[in-house]
């Protein structure tokens, strides 16, 4: 199957995962997601490109005040309209010019629609972006098949904020604003990458972030939380962080059909009628079934029954599967982050 249309961004071939997000805005921070790597996004919102692209900027910590990484995560992108004129009054240049710089390429004036039919029907796919006169063919490597993390989790240990109480962050493929989160509250962050020995440092609460692809390849994280918990200090974890608490905890994981990508993902506080609009992006999931006696599930999927968060029934240790930091997105669930805290 192929759909052609308009080439903007970086005039070159690409290949990944294609997937696709149902977000109405945030295409800054949807691009710069490192929990897209490997994935050419399909965002089915028909007009992008209408505010443009914001500086980056960065604070006193040195975290970028508008991106959500250092650089653009996503392989491609796809979208139906795209707006060569933009008016926003932080707007520095255009999502074209954006996409150039970092060499990664766009078409337009594709049916988003029936592309996203296409993958909900079939499941996500392997694609292409190939321009005219471009030679690329099937087949392409599969990303769900290389650890995405380590190519996206910092390589050295970085450290943020000041405060009376420390965290260590497992950085998987961590959010800028999950950092934002944690320095406004307070504490002193202490940033390590995916596959470092945090047991060795002292700390008050242990992070572990979102990331990209398949949570399989995150043995020696597993091995190092598994050491943790044989302790009592208070683990929290989003997104890729409740699949990993999840296999460290004895569970498996598998891979959903089309993944959850957009800002509307309902759910729903377990033993409770409390629900939440929560931002999410992710491909994997925990399978409720292989909880052990020790678990439970904390939170669950209105749309789909999946889970979205679990939690230890005597330890302080706990999860979810959506992104309580947002950006973008709604910001209905950022009290997780004041209850983590609440423990230290």
């Amino acid at each position: 199957m192929s759909f052609e249309g308009w080439s903007f961004g970086y005039d070159g071939p690409s290949d990944g995962e294609v997937v696709f997000s149902t977000a109405m805005v945030g295409y800054p921070e949807s691009l710069t997601d490192p929990s897209y790597s490997g994935q050419i996004l399909c965002v089915t919102y028909p007009i992008i490109g209408n505010y443009g692209v914001p500086d980056e900027g960065s604070d006193e910590q040195g975290i970028s005040r508008n991106f959500e990484s250092e650089r653009i995560w996503v392989r491609g992108l796809i979208i139906s309209d795209y707006s060569s004129h933009y008016s926003h009054w932080e707007a520095v240049k255009s999502l074209d010019q954006w996409l150039r710089e970092q060499k990664i390429p766009g078409i337009y004036g594709i049916d988003t629609r029936e592309l996203t039919k296409v993958l909900r029907e079939q499941g996500s796919m392997l694609g292409i972006i190939v321009p005219e006169g471009t030679e690329r063919e099937f087949p392409v490597p599969d990303p769900n098949l290389e650890n995405q993390i380590a190519l996206v989790s910092c390589k050295e240990v970085i450290r943020y904020g000041h405060g009376d109480k420390k965290v260590v962050m497992v950085d998987c493929g961590v959010k800028h604003n999950i950092l934002r989160c944690f320095v406004e509250r307070g504490v002193e962050l202490i940033r390590v990458p995916w596959d470092y020995d945090f047991n060795q440092l002292e700390y008050d609460g242990l992070f572990i972030s979102n990331g990209p692809g398949n949570p399989e390849f995150c043995v020696k994280t597993v091995e190092h939380l598994q050491e943790a918990m044989k302790h009592d200090k208070p683990i929290f974890g989003i997104c890729m962080g409740n699949q990993l608490l999840a296999r460290a905890g004895g569970a498996s994981t598998y891979k959903l059909k089309y993944g959850h990508r957009s800002h509307n993902q309902p759910v729903r506080m377990v033993g409770t009628n409390r629900c939440f609009i929560t931002s999410q992006n992710h491909g994997f999931a925990v399978d409720n079934k292989t909880l052990g006696e020790e678990w439970e599930p904390w939170f669950i999927n209105m749309n789909d029954g999946t889970n979205e968060g679990l939690r230890h029934k005597t330890k302080p240790f706990c999860s979810v599967q959506f992104h309580p930091e947002a950006s973008s997105g709604p910001t209905d669930t950022q009290f997780l982050f004041d209850e983590f805290i609440s423990k230290l």
